[in-house]
């Protein structure tokens, strides 16, 4: 099953969500590869100022990367938003996203994010201010959401109706209010809820975890897609996992050690790439670290690995790691039931 946003055609059903330091263009493109249909950028900030700061330039490079080109951005101002989006629109992007889902204190102390969901008329502001400047690039706007800022405040439902009204044309919703950040469960009543009061793709999002979760989640809500974050890190094969699933009703089985250790290898050389020396090999260790973190002597492992300072250094112990567990199992371990995702929430939703 595809799905169409404006004059884009996806390849499937199962996103990968926006994470800032983690879905960088390697982490993008290697998913997109096991099995995503669709990858949206790390969030790109709407101040002026920053665009050209090295954090800013990395998350919009977007070199080689499949299209759709996405990028998320976030900020307060609606006339800032609509420039943001026109300058990345010129640098690449083919769907602009809008952020009013991230629940990380530093943004929404700001009234971004997820509290743009408190300031109705400022979140409606800011759509439409979105979709009138990507409009005449044909460039289809979306956005991501929470099901409200508190229990008490839960008002994705009517935003919903509102922002399909302005012109949106994708909506994901994360099934945790701001309030619950990443504590919880997720619940996906009012994900089903918006689906049924929209026309547009519905995207469910929150502790999509296996195979089954996604069959139930789709089932559940009548949702158009999926989106997957925190499950991703350290597993970005769960998509093409999920995929087998949905297609089949049978379980692929896990990777080869092999496989995953190529393709270990393989990202942290387009890693390194991207941030140079210095900071790939340390921005590098969270990724490794979520491979390994429920390996046989995993924790070892990492432990000795964030000791090293240069990238062939770290490549070789990577290597000799996985070469070693290669002697031990032919395939990955399957993850079990209640494994938690890899992320915390400052990892899945920061700005600069």
């Amino acid at each position: 099953m595809t799905l169409q946003i404006g004059t884009h055609t996806l390849e499937n059903r199962l996103f990968v969500a926006p994470m800032a330091g983690v879905t960088d263009r390697p982490f993008r493109m290697l998913c997109r590869e096991l099995g995503a249909g669709y990858a949206v950028s790390e969030m790109v900030t709407s101040r002026k100022e920053l665009w050209n700061t090295l954090k800013t330039s990395r998350r919009a490079n977007h070199d080689g990367e499949p299209g759709p080109i996405a990028v998320q951005i976030a900020g307060t101002d609606a006339a800032m938003m609509a420039e943001a989006a026109v300058y990345n629109i010129e640098r690449g992007a083919q769907i602009i996203d809008i952020n009013m889902g991230c629940p990380a204190k530093k943004v929404c102390n700001k009234w971004a994010g997820s509290a743009l969901m408190r300031d109705e008329p400022l979140a409606l502001e800011i759509v439409q201010a979105v979709v009138d400047a990507a409009q005449p690039f044909n460039v289809p706007v979306t956005l991501k959401m929470r099901t409200g800022w508190s229990e008490d405040h839960r008002n994705a439902v009517k935003l919903a109706r509102d922002f399909e009204s302005s012109g949106v044309q994708m909506l994901t919703v994360h099934g945790r209010t701001r309030e619950q950040g990443y504590k919880g469960h997720a619940e996906y009543d009012t994900i089903a809820a918006v689906k049924a009061a929209v026309r547009v793709p519905v995207v469910a999002n929150g502790d999509i975890r296996s195979p089954e979760k996604a069959r139930d989640v789709l089932a559940a809500t009548g949702a158009d897609a999926v989106m997957i974050g925190r499950a991703a890190q350290g597993r970005p094969w769960i998509f093409r996992e999920i995929a087998h699933f949905l297609d089949t009703g049978i379980h692929l089985a896990p990777p080869l050690v092999a496989e995953v250790r190529r393709l270990l290898l393989d990202h942290l050389v387009e890693h390194y790439a991207l941030y140079g020396e210095f900071s790939g090999v340390r921005t590098a260790r969270k990724h490794i670290g979520w491979y390994v973190r429920a390996l046989p002597d995993g924790e070892a492992f990492r432990a000795r690995m964030n000791a090293i300072e240069d990238c062939a250094g770290q490549l070789r112990a990577v290597d000799d790691y996985f070469q070693g567990l290669a002697d031990r199992m032919d395939r990955m371990p399957a993850p079990t039931a209640d494994e938690e995702p890899a992320g915390e929430e400052e990892t899945a939703c920061a700005v600069d």
